[in-house]
Order: C-alpha cells, then sequence, then structure tokens
C-alpha cells in the first residue's frame, strides 16, 4: 500500500523522532510511505478557538496536498480527528465540501490503522520496559481508540504493561486551553502524574504527543523518574 504520511506540528517542530518512528514501523510492514511536503497544518488550533473561516484555509491546503491520496496515516489522535471528524462541520455548505468528506473518510490515526485497516497487532517490536498508557482525550472519545493500543503494547517483546488508573482523564493540555486556564491545567496535570507514578511505569505511553509534551513538564517539576515515548517509538522498537 502507498500510504500518505501526516506529520502534526508537536512532531514536526518539538517531537521529530515520532515521525520517524512511524516511518519505520510502516516500512518494515512492506508498505511504501509518501510524505506530501506541501502539508502544514490541519487548522484544528484555529478551528477550537472558533476562528473557523481560517481554520478552513488552513484545512484547504490540508485537502490541496492529499487529495490524491489512497490513505493518510497521522500520528495523533487529535489532528485525525479534526480531519476525520470535524472537516465535514467546517466545511458543510462550502465549495469543496464533497472533496473535503472524501479525503477526510481516508484519514487514520497511526494505531488505529495498524489493528482496523491493516488487521496488524505484532510489528516485530521489542521494548525493555514497564510502560502504561494515557488515554488521549481525542483519540479516546473521538474516535473511540481504546483495545487497539493495549493490543498493539501486548504484542512487544519485553514490554511490561500496567494499566493507570484513571487512564482516561485529561492531562490538562488541550491545546489553547492550558494558556487561558493555566491553574486548572496544571492541577490536572498534577493528578495524572499522581496516577503515572503510582502504577511505577518506567515509561507512559500515548498516541498524541502534545499529551505527552504536558505530561513531560509536569513529571520533570516533580522529579518523577516516569518518562513519555510515543507509541510509534514503542513499536519501531526492536
Amino acid at each position: 500500500m502507498r500510504i500518505a504520511l501526516f506529520i502534526p506540528c508537536f512532531i514536526d517542530q518539538i517531537y521529530p523522532s515520532v515521525g520517524i518512528a512511524v516511518v519505520r514501523v510502516l516500512e518494515r510492514l512492506g508498505h511504501e510511505v509518501w510524505y506530501p511536503e506541501s502539508q502544514t497544518c490541519c487548522g484544528q488550533p484555529a478551528f477550537n478557538a472558533g476562528h473557523w473561516d481560517q481554520a478552513r484555509d488552513v484545512a484547504c491546503g490540508f485537502l490541496d496536498a492529499f487529495v490524491g491520496a489512497e490513505v493518510i496515516v497521522a500520528p495523533s489522535g487529535s489532528c485525525t480527528a479534526m480531519a476525520r471528524n470535524f472537516y465535514r462541520d467546517l466545511f458543510r455548505g462550502h465549495v469543496r465540501e464533497a472533496e473535503a468528506t472524501f479525503v477526510a473518510s481516508r484519514v487514520w490515526e497511526f494505531g488505529d490503522f495498524l489493528v482496523r485497516k491493516l488487521g496488524v497487532i505484532d510489528v516485530g517490536a521489542r521494548f525493555e520496559a514497564k510502560v502504561t498508557w494515557h488515554d488521549a482525550c481525542h483519540g479516546l472519545r473521538e474516535l473511540g481508540l481504546r483495545e487497539g493500543p493495549r493490543q498493539l503494547l501486548g504484542a512487544v517483546r519485553g514490554l511490561s504493561f500496567v494499566e493507570m488508573r484513571p487512564s482516561d482523564e485529561c492531562c490538562g493540555f488541550g491545546g489553547a486551553f492550558s494558556a487561558k486556564f493555566p491553574d486548572i491545567s496544571v492541577r490536572m496535570g498534577e493528578a495524572k502524574a499522581r496516577a503515572i507514578e503510582a502504577t511505577g511505569a518506567d515509561y507512559v505511553v500515548s498516541g498524541d504527543s502534545s499529551c505527552l509534551m504536558q505530561i513531560a513538564g509536569v513529571l520533570a517539576r516533580r522529579g518523577s523518574s516516569a518518562k513519555i515515548i510515543h507509541l510509534a517509538e514503542v513499536l519501531a522498537s526492536s
């Protein structure tokens, strides 16, 4: 399969190793990865802030970049949910509505693509560590990503998985939320950090780098030994 790769802003600017890991996993499975160099942002920040005209301008760039793609994979539940679920609202009544619906139907979150599109659980990974999983809000609530990531982690050799309690509470990032309501964001992040520390895990894994950035900051300020890692980086390990 020829897979078009969408790299979200956080990965492009802060965590490029995640994008590299995605390519390694997909190529290991025998697929061709195509990166449209004209891509930029999916438009989510402006959309969430209520600036839909500006968000639509950015999203039109996404449509232009990926219009010919058979399948589009993104290592982010947040950005996937934006394109897959919210482009319908953003482009309703617009001249490009049909095109947006068509492109959106081809967007997959990385882990979900492996499990539900390719039917692959074991990607040949080995990761010698104790890990726990953070259910990012968009992935869980907008895309229904719960069992898939756990199945993928369960097939990794050498990995010991422990469930966080609770795993589905927000980390407090929420994009602009953390900037508008920093005090609440910090409190939510502290609660998440305590839940992670209670597992005794070496790493907290998630499918969204934005959540992991928030969690990493809180863990670092607490002097915690737990580290962050994206699902794609775990699956790329050998």
